[in-house]
């Protein structure tokens, strides 16, 4: 896996990712972990696409979480959607249901 998924993503990935996959990535990082069917996840989506197109050039990787998924245990992900800021592959930030593109901005300052 490779971090070269610049800007906004609007489908979730399915392949399996494992952790070392995600550690082992350079640079800022956002992991979004959640569903194409969840609501909360939905709703999200127009917050997230705001504040993506602001920060063009931060890579966006859509996760789909679930049952068997092992990568939202590794993270310790409970609710969707869950929006993890790496910097070289280690978290900084998370945030969890954001509401409003000030949440999801106040999460990205952390790192840039």
């Amino acid at each position: 896996m490779e971090n070269n998924d610049i800007g906004f993503k609007t489908d979730y990935e399915e392949e399996m990712v494992s952790f070392k996959q995600v550690s082992d990535l350079q640079g800022n990082v956002l992991l979004e972990f959640g569903a194409p069917w969840c609501a909360h996840c939905q709703a999200a989506h127009s917050v997230v696409k705001e504040v993506l197109n602001e920060y063009s050039k931060l890579s966006h990787i859509k996760i789909y979480d679930g049952k068997g998924k092992r990568l939202g245990r590794a993270f310790k992900v409970k609710l969707w959607p869950t929006l993890i800021i790496l910097q070289n592959g280690d978290e900084i930030a998370r945030i969890v249901r954001p509401l409003t593109p000030d949440q999801v901005r106040q999460l990205i300052s952390k790192v840039s």
